[in-house]
């Protein structure tokens, strides 16, 4: 009884970390995108909620996981819109209208949600998954890693083609430049504003749809403010990733493992404090900025505005 005991908490600490995981793995992939041009995407958090929103509505109306995704995607790819035409090409301050974003984003999705939903809160039924032959059926680790929806294999293959971006394509040279030496990439002919513009763009889609995955697979329901600040630690995961996307997925996964003790938790008869419990994905935070905040990597031009002929 002990063992199977010890065996399902470590099954729901896994899983759990897992679909807490997953949107902080697209959302960390996509603010890595925009950092490398040299954007600061503080208004992640917004775009995130907005995907969040939008990928309910989707799959709520739509009955189905797919039409979810996407309209979470085009939600985030909306408010950073205003990101791309305020920042790169207007050249405002970026932490400005990046609080501004997510403040705007808060309101908008509350508002609307509270109009729809004002006296019922529908919740989305259970999406298929899909197991990987053979390793599903490993003992505890097999169900919680090798029995997901689709999308997170989609992920982990998504966060390799970004690696590989980076390292051999044009486009990550181009990419690393705008964030480094902008005018070097301005004067080899490429424009340092549709680089930037698309890592922008690339960055709220990906917030987008890790918001749409926490509302659409992760909780089944949406509930405004639901990102808890996930955003911001999708911004610290970039960071301390230090331009490598596979750090990305081990990030995630433990941040995402402190954010589902929890259940962990409950299992094992453990009575902690709720609020307690709310603090650790926060503290696991604070603990690795003070432990590999020395090993973070911020381009040169991060947050700076490129002005043609500047120097």
């Amino acid at each position: 009884m002990h063992e199977l005991l010890k065996q399902a908490v470590l099954t729901a600490l896994i899983s759990g970390g897992l679909v807490a995981g997953v949107p902080l793995m697209f959302t960390s992939l996509g603010e890595m995108i925009s950092e490398r041009a040299g954007v600061l995407n503080i208004g992640l958090e917004g775009m995130m909620l907005f995907g969040a929103y939008a990928g309910f509505i989707g799959a709520y109306y739509g009955h189905s996981s797919w039409l979810g995704y996407g309209t979470g995607i085009a939600g985030g790819t909306f408010i950073a819109l205003f990101m791309v035409v305020f920042c790169v090409w207007l050249g405002l301050d970026q932490i400005v209208v990046g609080i501004a974003l997510t403040i705007g984003a808060e309101g908008a999705t509350s508002t609307l949600d509270g109009a729809q939903f004002s006296t019922t809160r529908p919740r989305l039924g259970s999406f298929p998954t899909v197991s990987v032959p053979g390793l599903s059926r490993i003992p505890v680790l097999g169900a919680s890693l090798f029995s997901q929806p689709l999308l997170v294999y989609l992920g982990f293959a998504l966060v390799a083609l970004v690696a590989w971006i980076f390292r051999f394509t044009n486009v990550g040279l181009n990419l690393r430049a705008a964030g480094e030496k902008p005018e070097a990439l301005d004067a080899a002919g490429v424009s340092v504003f549709a680089t930037r513009s698309w890592a922008a763009l690339s960055a709220g889609a990906l917030a987008g749809l890790g918001g749409a995955y926490l509302s659409v697979i992760g909780a089944g329901v949406f509930v405004p403010f639901m990102t808890h600040g996930q955003g911001f630690m999708g911004i610290v995961l970039a960071m301390l990733a230090r331009g490598r996307p596979f750090w990305v997925i081990i990030g995630s996964f433990l941040f995402g493992m402190s954010l589902s003790i929890t259940t962990a938790l409950q299992l094992a008869g453990i009575d902690i404090p709720i609020d307690y419990v709310n603090m650790l994905p926060f503290v696991a935070v604070i603990l690795a900025l003070i432990i590999f905040a020395r090993r973070s990597y911020l381009p040169p031009a991060l947050a700076l505005p490129y002005v043609r002929g500047s120097r």
